[in-house]
This record gives C-alpha cells, sequence and structure tokens, in this order.
C-alpha cells in the first residue's frame, strides 16, 4: 500500500518583518537560507525545511495557533537556556514526557512557539 503521507517537510513561521525573522532564525540554528525573497525565506534544518513567511495584510499575529512543532536537539536543557539568551521567551520549560524523551517550547520574539525535542528513541528516515 503507497504511503498517504512521506513524513514532515516544512515548518512555517509568520513574521511581522522576514527580515528581522531570517536574521533570528539564522542565529537560532546558526544556518544561512538555501531560498531567500521577500515573500519566503526558506532554511534547511536537518533534511527537514523552516520557513519564514510574512505576514499578509489583514492575517492574524504570529503565535499559538493549536499547532506545535518541535526541532530535535541533543541537549534540551543547554538549548533552551541559549534560545531565551538569543531573545526568545519561555512557554514550557524543559520536562521529561517519558523515558529518555524530554521537550521544552520557547515563544520567538513575534510569540509563535517554537519547539524543542530529544528523542533518542525516534530514528528519522
Amino acid at each position: 500500500m503507497k504511503k498517504r503521507f512521506a513524513g514532515l517537510r516544512t515548518a512555517i513561521y509568520r513574521v511581522p518583518d522576514v527580515t528581522e525573522g531570517k536574521a533570528w532564525y539564522a542565529k537560532v540554528f546558526d544556518a544561512q537560507p538555501y531560498f531567500d525573497e521577500p515573500f519566503y525565506v526558506g532554511f534547511e534544518i536537518g533534511g527537514y525545511e523552516l520557513g519564514i513567511h510574512p505576514l499578509e495584510p489583514g492575517e492574524a499575529h504570529p503565535g499559538p495557533g493549536g499547532v506545535e512543532t518541535y526541532w530535535g536537539v541533543e541537549d534540551v536543557k543547554a538549548e533552551y537556556e541559549r534560545l531565551l539568551s538569543l531573545g526568545a521567551t519561555p512557554h514550557h520549560e524543559p520536562q521529561n514526557v517519558g523515558g529518555p524523551i524530554e521537550v521544552a517550547i520557547v515563544k520567538d520574539p513575534w510569540g509563535n512557539l517554537l519547539g524543542i525535542i530529544y528523542n533518542p528513541l525516534f530514528k528519522a528516515q
């Protein structure tokens, strides 16, 4: 049977100023975009895409909207502190959610949720 979904490809964060968003996320992920236009900035992060998209006129403000995206890290506590030092604000402090799995969530400077996870049980394909 053919798979309907091939897994996560892109997580998009909406920001009021794409230039500021690009600069902040370049620091967070220590990466430069592979696609850089005024209407969209794309970063390749560990085989997945992080997209920075400017808010459209009349569009809702950025921030929590019912979806959480978690980016894999090796040390949740250290990365959480680093994100705070870069201007993120706490949302959910680092916590163990069962077995060896740890998660945390910060808000970026525009209120978007940025989750981080250490999960040695998950193997990306």
